[in-house]
């Protein structure tokens, strides 16, 4: 759990430092409720409803939902360029255009699972990388960006690819690889289960369940996809005036549910405060969320480990695995600043490491 924080964190130098404050919000956030071991209520304010914590749900539809509306409200009167209506024609593609593509989805898949497997990096991070090695190695780099089909199937492949390869990291050792791996991470975790090597093991028909899943879900995709494409393209014209207000009721409808509590709306509707504060400063949310998924979970398993060693804390020093994550974290943490030193060592230039 160290580890995937560090990771999550310490994705880019230039928010280093923000990152580590979302992590420790996150894990402030993750504190509220019931103490697990001595039944004392923290942070709850005298109030029964956060007894039980903040919902894994709450978060989620706050951050990415409630947050994201109030940023584009402040754009919601401005006179935006309209989307340039779209004529969606034929959506098969020829044989010849089919065996172009072949070669350049085998050859940046890989690379977009690679991608994906780092913390953080996400499907732009694959496409960009994807679509500039296909460049490098055509024949014709003149026609990309100009309509050919190399330029498409590249980056979409490393896209989907990505997707996979944030799951490998989540499955095997609890380390989200994306925001949606994240998500899932939170699902597992509400459904007692805890993603590591002993997953599969213990729990076979989850884990190779949501594996089977991915095969499933893009065979849905497609079948959903392909014959309503142009009403999807549709959706581009619906005023934000009329679009912001429904998302709005479904995210408050949707948290509401849950508990059927009132409490949970106004917790969402400051999560979602926070969350656009947080956008407006350029706190990245990632790290929050994962660290308010795994904060009770890692305090839990600290708490546990130091009642064990009697309160030492050599215990977490006590085998190859814990020693490896531990130092793979501070990796993680040192990285930014050893590839800037690097940067700047090649360039000859004084070394001045920022941290913000």
């Amino acid at each position: 759990m160290v580890f995937a924080l560090a990771a999550t964190a310490a994705v880019s130098r230039e928010v280093f430092l923000r990152g580590m404050i979302s992590v420790l919000l996150g894990l402030m956030l993750a504190t509220v409720g019931l103490d697990f071991q001595t039944g004392i209520p923290r942070f709850t304010f005298g109030s029964a409803a956060l007894q039980l914590g903040i919902h894994f749900a709450v978060v989620i539809i706050g951050i990415y939902g409630i947050s994201e509306i109030l940023v584009n409200l402040e754009k919601v009167d401005q006179d935006l360029p309209k989307p340039a209506q779209v004529h969606i024609g034929r959506i098969r593609i020829s044989l010849a255009q089919w065996k172009r593509s072949v070669g350049p989805i085998f050859r940046q898949s890989p690379i977009g699972i690679l991608v994906g497997v780092f913390p953080g990096t996400g499907g732009l991070a694959a496409a960009l990388t994807a679509y500039d090695n296909e460049k490098r190695r055509s024949r014709h780099p003149e026609e990309f960006g100009k309509g050919a089909i190399e330029g498409l199937a590249a980056p979409e492949a490393a896209n989907n690819a990505c997707s996979v390869g944030a799951m490998i990291p989540m499955m095997t050792l609890g380390v989200p690889g994306s925001g949606t791996a994240t998500v899932m991470l939170g699902a597992l975790l509400m459904m007692g289960l805890e993603p590591g090597p002993a997953l599969f093991g213990q729990h076979p028909a989850v884990a190779w369940g949501v594996i089977a899943s991915l095969f499933l879900g893009h065979i849905v995709c497609l079948v959903i996809n392909l014959p309503l494409a142009g009403l999807l393209v549709k959706g581009l014209y619906m005023p934000q005036k009329v679009l912001y207000p429904f998302v709005l009721a479904l995210a408050f409808i949707g948290v509401y549910s849950i508990n059927f509590s009132l409490a949970d709306c106004w917790l969402l509707a400051g999560v979602g405060f926070a969350g656009y504060l947080m956008k407006k400063f350029r706190v990245p949310t990632a790290p929050f969320i994962l660290a308010s998924v795994v904060g009770a979970s890692m305090e839990s398993s600290f708490r546990q480990s130091l009642a064990l060693s009697d309160g030492s804390v050599s215990i977490f020093f006590r085998s190859g695995i814990s020693n490896t994550l531990l130092l793979a974290a501070l990796l993680s943490l040192a990285w930014p600043f050893l590839s800037d030193w690097r940067a700047r060592k090649k360039q000859g230039k004084t070394i001045d490491v920022p941290i913000e």
